[in-house]
């Protein structure tokens, strides 16, 4: 009979890295989800000006009546790529922390790096999309995953941990 276990510390099973990182406290659902909601309205802050300055360039360029309309989601290709370049440089840049990941003291690390590679990085935010399918469902894996990774997580090789403890 398997048992579910609630680990709370991350269990190495393959690299070197891994293995070095055993023992580290994993960050919260809750964390993890404050911290992609600060994000996301930064995210939205900054992009629905500069796509509002955009189409309404565009509108007047053509002489056509001005008929804005801005979604930020990922169906969207200009907020999919805002939302990728905001997550994935920033990770990137800062070793795995957003300003939302900064603010709840949460950091991604890698399972195969000392530091999140931009690809990683890239990989992860793209991996955001696959965690959204079937209604959140990639999200709510944290719950069954002994290593409380989601979908976005797994796709790219990482972990998100406690800074503060």
């Amino acid at each position: 009979m398997t048992t579910i276990t609630k680990t709370r510390f991350f269990d190495p099973h393959e690299t070197a890295r891994a293995e070095a990182l055993a023992g580290v406290p994993l960050a919260t659902f809750w964390q993890r989800l404050a911290a992609y909601a600060i994000d996301f309205l930064l995210i939205s802050v900054t992009y629905v000006p500069l796509e509002i300055l955009r189409q309404y360039l565009v509108l007047t360029l053509k002489h056509a009546p001005p008929d804005i309309h801005v979604h930020v989601d990922f169906h969207n290709p200009g907020s999919l790529v805002w939302i990728v370049l905001y997550f994935g440089l920033s990770l990137w840049r800062t070793n795995g922390q957003t300003v939302g990941k900064r603010l709840l003291g949460i950091r991604v690390v890698s399972l195969v790096h000392t530091k999140i590679t931009l690809w990683q990085a890239i990989e992860r935010a793209l991996g955001y999309g696959a965690s959204m399918l079937e209604g959140g469902f990639g999200f709510l894996q944290y719950f069954f995953h002994h290593n409380r990774c989601c979908v976005h997580d797994r796709i790219a090789e990482t972990i998100v941990i406690k800074e503060r403890v």
